[in-house]
């Protein structure tokens, strides 16, 4: 469970934040959000595919990072094994809030990433923002806006009919099986039929990049299994 709190530097003045990933600071997801903005840096890790919401039942892209329920095949004993970590993970434990109509930063206080000894600082000694809460609230902005970007790439995706359900078959080197359901994925052949006005007006929205990054993020399945192969053969 979480206990978010608005974020302010007289409650919270000595707080600190562990920036180091592991499974211990609670960075195990199978799953992470993503958004076009960061398509490009996502996919050159991590296989793009989409969820359905349970409650809304709207679509959005997640980054695969593993097969199983709590398992994240970038984790190491040395930290993250990546060059890029999701927005929707990195920004953890804090999230974006409104307050009488002004976004606000809220935070986590339960979370295993704060510290009063160690970490990177929230504040300044007098109360101003530290370098890193300053980044920090970039990077909250900019994955609200990450959301809403999401919600028009959907609505177009879902008007020309190219989400589709797929289910992933994964035979790993031991024998050992993953099927992995719930998952959509953008049907091709769907789209190589799509007319040139069609094309080009996606185009000028952006979204044919976005398009052509989750296509591309495809054959990143084949390393995330290299990955666990290798995990398994350590074991």
């Amino acid at each position: 469970m979480s206990r978010n709190a608005l974020l302010n530097n007289i409650d919270h003045k000595g707080l600190r934040v562990i920036t180091e990933k592991s499974e211990a600071m609670g960075d195990n997801h199978m799953l992470a959000l993503t958004f076009p903005a960061e398509f490009r840096q996502i996919q050159a890790h991590y296989p793009i595919f989409f969820h359905k919401h349970e409650q809304t039942g709207e679509f959005y892209p997640v980054a695969l990072m593993g097969f199983t329920q709590g398992e994240n095949l970038f984790l190491t004993p040395q930290g993250w094994d990546a060059s890029y970590i999701p927005l929707s993970i990195e920004r953890l434990p804090f999230s974006i809030g409104e307050q009488n109509g002004s976004q606000v930063v809220n935070v986590d206080l339960d979370s295993p990433k704060l510290s009063q000894t160690e970490g990177e600082p929230l504040f300044l000694e007098f109360g101003g923002q530290s370098p890193f809460l300053e980044k920090l609230t970039a990077s909250l902005e900019l994955l609200d806006q990450g959301v809403q970007d999401n919600q028009k790439l959907v609505e177009t995706l879902t008007q020309l009919k190219l989400i589709e359900p797929i289910t992933l078959d994964i035979t790993l080197n031991n024998g050992k099986q993953h099927q992995l359901i719930g998952f959509y994925t953008l049907n091709e052949d769907t789209f190589n039929e799509l007319s040139a006005d069609t094309i080009a007006q996606l185009h000028q929205t952006g979204h044919l990049e976005a398009i052509y990054m989750i296509l591309a993020s495809h054959s990143q399945v084949l390393e995330l299994i290299k990955r666990k192969n290798i995990q398994l053969e350590l074991e």
